[in-house]
Order: structure tokens, then C-alpha cells, then sequence
């Protein structure tokens, strides 16, 4: 019996980077959704598919490397496909979140080339009922015991030649702020090391609940990883009493970032996206 259902994780991938020496380092996850687009005459629908990750997985390189895997039933090995972050006049390429505070970049990616190339991929569908916004976990009753799943490769935890998510499970630990309006983000308690950025965070389907609460029978794209919660351990001198080093220590607890923030970016992303093929088209006809 499947908890996840398959395809959610045939929506994450590996992000890295190429070294000076050519091998790969791999610094995070990202994740893909496919924002409507039009519904197309004789049936069947377009989407824009975009690559979901965080700002600081992005904002320090020049490319990134996204990997996917082929179909199962083929031998061949995952692939690397190159994408550049910044173009010629040294803009970026990419979308961030406006506020400084959301740390979520976007990157519309053409999923053509993956389906000619044979790559196993799928995506969070905005129309499809795979994402959960606020307004839809104050609905559903959403709060803290609620189990989740954490998608991603901690640690870059990556195989030689193919990609295949780490799923790690958790509970939601505090979430009423947010769904107060009073937070941009909510915690959970789940373990996530460098490499979980940008991974998706998804609601455990549960049959079972209190009397008077509901049940929330269907997994959900509800959130991105930001980082773990640190806390600081201190070492006191014996002989003089003072601090001498100061520790930073994973938690257990992790910050994630709710889908509203991930569709307002993608909004952006879509906008400007309209609006350079709408030129090029202008551009055409003149």
C-alpha cells in the first residue's frame, strides 16, 4: 500500500554543480509543477512546467546541473542536463520570490526535450488537486500531530547513475501561526541536512481522526523545505568562566515555506514568460 502516491516522487530531482575538475557535487533538491496554461481544442490540457527550489540553492552559481532518470524498462543511465543560471549580459535567469524573507526561485524548464530524450518525469499540477494552500489546511483542519513526508537527498546523497528521492517522515510540530496569518512559514519535526533544500514537503493520507476533526485522506503538496531550526551549544571555560566556542547543532525541527509562497512566485515567472513569447511574436508579424 502506497502512502505517496507515485508520481510525486517522479517530481523531485537532484540539483548540483560542476566542479573546476569536472566531477559533481550535488547541493540540493528541487521539484516540478506545472502551472495551467490552456486547455487544448479536442481535448487534453498545456501547462508551463517550472523547476521549484530555494533562492540560496541558486543564488550563488552560474549553472546547475538537474538530473533525471530514463524510463525503468531501459538500461540506460540517468541524465544531466546543463542549465545556465545567468545569460550574457550577467542577468539571471531565474525567479525569486520578492521578499527577501521567502527563499523560493523558479525556473521554467521545457519538458519536450525530456519526453524525446525517454526521462521518467511528472509534476505537481495546479489544477489537479495535488497542491494544499493555506486557506486549504485551515479547511481541511491541518495542525500540529499531522504526519508529513520530507522528499529530497540529504547530504547529496545521490547514486552514480540514477536519482532517486530519500523520502524521510515526520509531524507537523507548529502550525497555527501560519495558518493565523502571523508566520510566513511553519515548523516540522523532521531531520534535514544540506542537500534537503528546496525538497518538497507533503501530507501523510490518514483513514483515522479524533471525533469532531476531519480526515485528511489524500497526500498534498503542502510546503518546501528552508533550512533546519539550529540551536546554539556553548563551551564554558573552566577556567575562566566564559564562552570559549559556540556550536551550531541541527535540531530535528525544519522550516517550511507553505505553497501559497510557491505559486506567487511562479505567477511571476509565468508573467514575464507571456510576456517575452507575446514580443517574440510581435516581433514575427512585423
Amino acid at each position: 500500500m502506497a502512502l505517496i502516491p507515485p508520481f510525486f516522487l517522479d517530481c523531485v530531482v537532484a540539483i548540483g554543480v560542476i566542479n573546476a575538475d569536472k566531477s559533481k557535487s550535488w547541493i540540493g533538491t528541487g521539484f516540478l509543477v506545472g502551472r495551467f496554461f490552456r486547455q487544448r481544442e479536442g481535448g487534453g490540457k498545456d501547462y508551463h512546467v517550472f523547476l521549484v527550489t530555494n533562492k540560496h540553492v541558486l543564488d550563488k552559481v552560474s549553472s546547475i546541473v538537474v538530473r533525471f532518470n530514463p524510463q525503468p524498462q531501459t538500461a540506460e543511465p540517468a541524465r544531466d542536463y546543463d542549465v545556465p543560471l545567468i545569460d550574457a549580459s550577467g542577468s539571471k535567469l531565474w525567479t525569486e520570490h520578492p521578499s527577501q524573507d521567502i527563499d523560493i526561485a523558479t525556473i521554467n524548464i521545457n519538458p519536450k526535450t525530456l519526453r524525446e530524450h525517454g526521462m521518467k518525469f511528472d509534476y505537481f499540477k495546479t489544477d489537479a488537486d495535488h497542491l494544499l494552500d493555506i486557506r486549504g489546511m485551515v479547511d481541511r483542519g491541518m495542525t500540529e500531530g499531522d504526519f508529513v513526508y520530507v522528499l529530497g537527498y540529504p547530504m547529496g546523497i545521490v547514486a552514480p547513475d540514477r536519482q532517486y528521492a530519500i523520502t524521510r517522515s515526520g509531524s507537523i510540530a507548529r502550525i497555527r501561526d501560519l495558518l493565523e496569518r502571523r508566520s510566513n512559514d511553519f515548523i516540522v519535526d523532521a531531520f534535514v541536512f544540506p542537500g534537503n533544500s528546496g525538497g518538497p514537503v507533503v501530507s501523510k493520507p490518514e483513514y483515522f481522526a479524533i471525533q469532531g476533526t476531519k480526515v485528511i485522506s489524500k497526500a498534498y503538496l503542502i510546503g518546501i523545505i528552508k533550512s533546519y531550526v539550529p540551536y546554539q551549544d556553548v563551551a564554558i571555560s573552566q577556567q575562566t568562566g566564559r564562552p570559549r566556542v559556540v556550536f551550531e547543532e541541527n535540531s530535528g525541527l525544519s522550516s517550511v515555506i507553505p505553497v501559497d509562497f510557491i505559486m506567487e512566485t511562479i505567477e511571476i515567472c509565468f508573467k514575464t514568460l507571456n510576456l517575452v513569447e507575446e514580443q517574440t511574436v510581435e516581433k514575427k508579424q512585423s
